[in-house]
């Protein structure tokens, strides 16, 4: 048999660390022979999709032999009305990922920079790493909090991205409207600030913003949203941008075309009008949140003060152990170590049943763990 010839790939791919998503309900069920399994570890809608949506899908099945908009026109409208911007101010995308993506390619040459507060989102650094720029981080400051001073320092003459995810993943902390403001009327010439707010929904702080805000005073500011997280459309991947159209024109010439396909619209422009789904997604979440930091306040588990629908809880050293022995009862949590923090986990709010199942296992487990710990002194 011929041996096949060795390609050399980019000496960049060498940085580049493959995106390990979470372990899917299926693949879990087939590993440890579970049933029923609860998911508590991407950040999903645990209500699920709208029946509305479904059926607009189910309506657009027989249509499926035609490619779709590839501008996203009547979503691009509705999302303008909502948001009060023009259809211009708007980019649809497979995903926030692909929006990353898209703005990689579009705005860094190999050796420029991007600023990242840490940790945070892995996807930030993906994008970069493929353009061959560089990645400077400034760490969150206790309690996860984002330290704008920092941030601007951190800032040189060749730094053209500026990623604030908010509310931020894995912490769920967010960067409010006066220290956003602070950071761009002090932002150099020649920088954007991408603001991902795919949890944004989620946040209920009387001093959040999305940024939209500051896009429409013409501000510096890409805002990323999704229909992943609250819509509970994760599966079909449909995302938007929100900038002055002068940055949206640069990004779309770096865009494929046909890249949402129609299901992803449809679903898209019905989940917007949707709103009692909407409400009830984030009436539940609240209540899910308190439920998760009530137990934990009862457990003495320290955790972070969340906006978002996920708590980043820390167990200190048996954190692992517990993470894999709630794997073995078949719940499945988001392991910190992802991010550098192995004392942590990130648990994203289930419904209230979930959420009690949870809790009754962790008191169960703390309760071991406490015993094995006093029987090893």
């Amino acid at each position: 048999m011929k041996q096949l010839p060795t390609t050399q790939s980019r000496k960049t791919l060498e940085k580049i660390q493959s995106y390990q998503p979470g372990m899917p309900i299926w693949e879990m069920k087939k590993m440890y022979g579970l049933s029923p399994i609860i998911k508590l570890s991407s950040n999903e809608n645990p209500l699920g999709p709208s029946p509305k949506i479904i059926r607009a899908i189910l309506g657009a099945l027989p249509e499926l032999h035609r490619y779709p908009d590839a501008h996203s026109t009547t979503l691009k409208e509705h999302v303008a009305d909502l948001l009060e911007v023009t259809p211009e101010h708007l980019i649809v995308t497979n995903g926030g990922d692909e929006l990353i993506k898209l703005i990689s390619e579009t705005f860094l040459e190999a050796e420029d920079e991007i600023v990242v507060p840490t940790p945070t989102f892995r996807e930030y650094e993906f994008g970069a790493h493929l353009m061959g720029a560089v990645i400077k981080t400034v760490p969150l400051e206790a309690n996860y909090a984002f330290n704008v001073s920092a941030i601007l320092a951190a800032i040189t003459d060749r730094t053209k991205l500026v990623y604030l995810c908010s509310p931020n993943n894995p912490t769920g902390t967010y960067l409010s409207r006066q220290d956003l403001t602070v950071l761009l009327d002090q932002l150099p010439d020649g920088v954007l600030v991408v603001l991902d707010a795919a949890y944004s929904h989620y946040a209920t702080a009387d001093d959040y913003t999305t940024g939209i805000e500051f896009v429409r005073q013409g501000y510096p500011v890409l805002v990323l949203q999704t229909f992943s997280k609250i819509y509970a459309l994760a599966g079909i991947r449909v995302g938007f941008g929100v900038a002055h159209p002068s940055v949206i024109q640069k990004i779309l010439k770096v865009k494929e075309p046909f890249n949402v396909n129609s299901l992803a619209q449809i679903a898209a422009i019905t989940a917007l009008g949707d709103v009692e789904h909407f409400e009830k997604s984030l009436t539940e979440n609240t209540k899910g949140r308190k439920q998760l930091c009530n137990a934990f306040d009862e457990m003495n588990i320290p955790y972070t003060v969340s906006m978002s629908n996920f708590i980043l809880a820390k167990f200190g050293p048996n954190a692992g152990r517990i993470y894999q022995e709630l794997l073995d009862r078949g719940i499945i949590l988001c392991y910190g170590e992802t991010w550098g923090l192995p004392e942590h986990i990130r648990i994203s709010v289930g419904t209230l049943e979930e959420n009690q199942i949870l809790i009754q296992n962790l008191r169960e487990l703390l309760l071991n763990v406490g015993k094995s710990t006093k029987n090893t002194r």
